[in-house]
């Protein structure tokens, strides 16, 4: 099969571009030909760039024609966009639907119904531009806390539901959990349209028998990744080492609040993450938002690391008994509670055992490949049936050379 695979890279790489960049990998050794094409935020630079992007943030016709001639070159049979959001815009789903090609859509977050992409205001949960009007976005400036910013996503939502751009150009979504696709399907997209497939990585190496201890904490130090109520936590674990990897906005402030068992190690390299995971006892994600499909998470479950997160949104899918806890969002008393009753009970290290089983059974590369695969197969079978194709063909995996 020929993919297109379209993404607007962010400034800091995160989560997003490490799927991309995965799962671009995963089709290639299948043998399907893949082709990857980025934009980056990068190049908005200057008050004319800015005001630039601001106008055609809903829609930039520039682009349509662009994933159009891209689509006619390559010959793409599936498009499958990542990020489209700021420079590639909605259009990229029309010229790509309307060359020719199924088009597929991954919903690594929420931006196409809350202008911030988390649910998330003020600390707190917010669905009101769900429960009432999308209009809320730019009115509480959901995003960045820019004016401008939150407008321009408000307009871009609402053009793309007037044109039906969801409905009509986009034969396939992609949601990461059953409790995502229920957050979209609640905010209006089709739910027969919207496929259930996780995040996965690949297997570097089985965990293997490590000397473990200590706690650990990976991502970026914000407000939405509840990093302040594990410093809370661990003032009352005081046996118990926790290292944090990552850096970002609240970092001062962490560094200032945290317990003297608490070490702050910043930004560090992909492998110097899993050999943490490797040498750690648990990872703590204490998230307040809904987070979409954390890699951590998975990352951590290869390394055979179990897990202790909030319960809230998806994470209440991911961790289950047999591969950590979960405590309620935003109670330091009860993360506390819960690490001091798992290391006093079953303990981590069955706990890790099972967080091995879950990513072989669930997230390991092969099941994943044969989900995409699948996907792709429906989006190729609704665009020919669209077209009035019936006899959409069964695509199947190339065997490598």
């Amino acid at each position: 099969m020929r993919i297109l695979i379209l993404h607007n890279a962010y400034q800091r790489a995160g989560g997003e571009d490490t799927v991309v960049a995965a799962e671009s990998e995963m089709l290639r050794d299948a043998g399907h030909e893949v082709i990857v094409e980025k934009v980056t935020n990068d190049a908005i630079q200057g008050a004319a760039a800015k005001a630039r992007a601001f106008l055609l943030t809903p829609y930039d016709p520039a682009r349509k024609q662009w994933a159009a001639d891209l689509v006619r070159r390559t010959g793409a049979e599936v498009v499958h966009v990542h990020n489209f959001f700021p420079l590639m815009t909605p259009a990229v789903h029309e010229g790509a639907r309307e060359a020719g090609a199924a088009v597929v859509q991954t919903l690594h977050n929420y931006r196409l119904l809350c202008a911030g992409a988390q649910f998330l205001r003020e600390g707190a949960v917010c669905e009101k531009c769900i429960t009432s009007s999308r209009i809320w976005g730019a009115v509480h400036r959901c995003y960045r806390g820019s004016a401008p910013g939150s407008v321009a996503l408000v307009r871009m939502q609402h053009r793309a539901e007037q044109h039906g751009t969801w409905k009509k150009h986009v034969d396939r979504f992609i949601a990461l959990t059953q409790f995502a696709r229920s957050k979209f399907i609640e905010g209006g997209l089709p739910a027969d349209k919207i496929a259930v497939k996780p995040n996965s990585i690949r297997d570097a190496s089985a965990p293997g028998i490590h000397a473990r201890s200590g706690a650990l904490f990976v991502g970026r130090l914000s407000v939405e990744k509840g990093v302040d109520v594990l410093m809370k936590a661990w003032a009352k674990i005081p046996d118990m080492q926790l290292t944090v990897l990552g850096d970002g906005p609240e970092r001062a402030t962490l560094e200032a609040m945290a317990p003297s068992n608490v070490t702050f190690k910043g930004g560090v390299s992909g492998e110097a993450v899993r050999q943490h995971m490797l040498e750690a006892e648990v990872l703590l994600m204490p998230s307040i938002w809904y987070e979409g499909f954390p890699m951590t998470a998975v990352e951590a479950y290869a390394a055979g690391l179990p897990v202790i997160a909030s319960r809230i949104g998806s994470l209440t899918e991911i961790v289950e008994p047999s591969t950590g806890a979960l405590f309620e969002p935003g109670n330091s008393d009860d993360l506390a509670a819960k690490v001091h009753a798992l290391r006093a009970s079953v303990g981590f290290a069955d706990l890790g055992k099972g967080a091995r089983q879950a990513f072989e059974q669930k997230y390991n590369p092969s099941a994943n490949l044969r989900q995409l695969e699948g996907i792709y197969q429906d989006a190729l079978r609704a665009r020919n049936a669209a077209s009035g194709n019936v006899a959409a063909r069964e695509v199947t995996a190339p065997t490598p050379a």
